[in-house]
C-alpha cells in the first residue's frame, strides 16, 4: 500500500489484515520503489499524491519495466485516491491501473474489488474457490471440506487460499512468507511450517493421504486428489 496519510494508511491497513491480507506501507514513492525492487506483490494500492512523486508516474513505472522488481509488470495496481474527476480516472486506467477506486470509500467495496483483482489468473469468476472438496469462500471467511466447516485461524485461512490458487503445484516456505506474511515476518522461524503443519491437520480425513504434501527440501503441495499425494 502506497499511502502518505497516515490515519488513512493505519486505519485501511488494520482492516486488510483482519480480512487476512498481508500488508506492507510505503509512504513515498521512493519508499515503493524500495519496497517492489525487493518483494513479489500481488496487488499495489497505489495514492495519486504522494510527497515526492505521484501514483500515475508509479504506475507508469511499474508498467514500462523501469522499476525492476520480482512483482513484474503484470502486477496488480488498484488506484485508491480522492481523484474522482473524470480525466484523472482516465489517466489512470490509461496509464496501467486495473481499478481505480475514489476516497471516501467502504472497505467492505475495497476488499470486494481486491478479490476481483486477485480472481484475475484464478480459475472460476466468483470469490469461492473449489480444490477437491473443498471449498473456500473468500468473501464470507468461511472454508469447508465436504460438508464440515474448518475452523481457521486467519494465517491458516491465507495460507490455504494461497495454495488453493496453485493445485498440485509445489509451493516454497519462502513464496508463502512472502505472500501470506508481511515484511515483518521473522524469516528465520518456523512459522510457516507451523502453520502449515496446523492446517494440514484440520484438513485431515481419517483413511486418507494428507491433503497438503510436503516435498522435501522444495515446499508444500496441495493435492486436487489426495489419494495421489506422496510421502507428507
Amino acid at each position: 500500500m502506497v499511502e502518505d496519510e497516515e490515519g488513512l494508511a493505519g486505519a485501511l491497513r488494520i482492516g486488510l489484515v483482519r480480512e487476512g491480507y498481508a500488508v506492507d506501507l510505503a509512504t513515498t514513492a521512493g519508499e515503493a520503489h524500495e519496497k517492489l525492487a525487493l518483494t513479489a506483490y500481488d496487488i499495489v494500492l497505489l495514492d495519486v499524491n504522494l510527497p515526492d512523486g505521484n501514483g500515475f508516474q508509479l504506475a507508469e513505472q511499474v508498467r514500462s519495466g523501469e522499476l525492476d522488481g520480482p512483482s513484474g509488470t503484470d502486477v496488480r495496481l488498484l488506484m485508491l485516491t480522492a481523484r474522482g474527476g473524470l480525466p484523472d480516472r482516465v489517466r489512470g486506467l490509461d496509464v496501467g491501473a486495473d481499478d481505480y477506486v475514489v476516497k471516501p470509500f467502504a472497505l467492505a467495496e475495497l476488499t470486494a474489488r481486491l478479490r476481483a483483482l486477485l480472481r484475475r489468473d484464478v480459475r472460476g469468476t466468483s470469490s469461492v474457490l473449489r480444490v477437491g472438496d473443498v471449498t473456500l469462500d473468500a468473501a464470507r471467511q468461511l472454508a469447508h471440506r465436504g460438508r464440515r466447516e474448518l475452523s481457521l485461524t486467519l494465517k491458516e485461512f491465507a495460507v490455504l487460499r494461497y495454495l488453493m490458487t496453485r493445485p498440485d503445484h509445489v509451493v516454497s516456505s519462502e513464496e508463502l512468507l512472502e505472500h501470506v506474511w508481511d515484511e515483518n515476518a521473522d524469516p528465520f522461524t518456523q512459522t510457516v511450517r507451523v502453520t502449515v503443519g496446523t492446517l494440514r491437520r484440520k484438513l485431515s480425513v481419517d483413511d486418507e493421504p494428507p491433503m497438503i504434501e510436503t516435498v522435501i527440501g522444495r515446499g508444500y503441495r496441495l493435492r486436487a486428489d489426495p489419494a495421489v499425494a506422496g510421502t507428507a
